[in-house]
């Protein structure tokens, strides 16, 4: 296939979130949709709500009356989206064909979760593979999973210098 799926945001009527992502993973299922639409999301956040001195956690929508579906845009696909009962349409220009969110927009959104795991934890040594202080080797002070880097400790003209490198920049020694 030539063509790669984007992430697009279809808007729904207030409430309608949940309705329009199941029916239109039914859909998908039922008319074997799955090589054109891969993956529908109705993004939410728990949060902790304090009512009556009790605490309790809620998921709460972090946008509602949108969806997010990763599909190939096709008039075929689109047109089975946009007839789900409860969508209004696709953001972006009515003129238009409906626009796709960005690599950037989609990480921003935490849409697509990308795992990383790292070889090494604070306290191990390491050897600095890339950059302008390869060949370095220093102590793992902290791992920043959000940021994707590492403070490494390392010690540079008789002094402890703490370096921040990305996680690909090191590895063990």
């Amino acid at each position: 296939m030539s063509e790669e799926a984007k992430w697009y945001v279809v808007h729904t009527y207030s409430g309608y979130e949940n309705k329009v992502a199941t029916n239109l993973e039914t859909i998908v299922e039922n008319r074997k949709l799955e090589d054109w639409i891969f993956d529908i999301k109705v993004p939410t956040e728990k949060v902790t709500e304090i009512k009556d001195n009790k605490k309790r956690e809620v998921e709460r929508k972090i946008f509602p009356g949108y969806v997010l579906v990763k599909m190939i845009m096709t008039d075929d696909s689109w047109y089975v989206v946009r007839n789900v009962h409860g969508v209004t349409g696709f953001v972006g220009p009515s003129s238009s064909k409906p626009v796709p969110l960005t690599d950037s927009e989609v990480e921003a959104l935490g849409v697509e979760k990308h795992t990383v795991e790292v070889g090494y934890k604070a306290g191990d040594n390491v050897k600095i593979i890339d950059g302008p202080l390869e060949g370095f080797i220093g102590v793992v002070e902290s791992i920043d999973m959000a940021k994707g880097s590492v403070q490494v400790m390392i010690s540079m003209f008789g002094r402890e210098t703490p370096v921040e490198l990305e996680f690909d920049q090191v590895e063990t020694v």
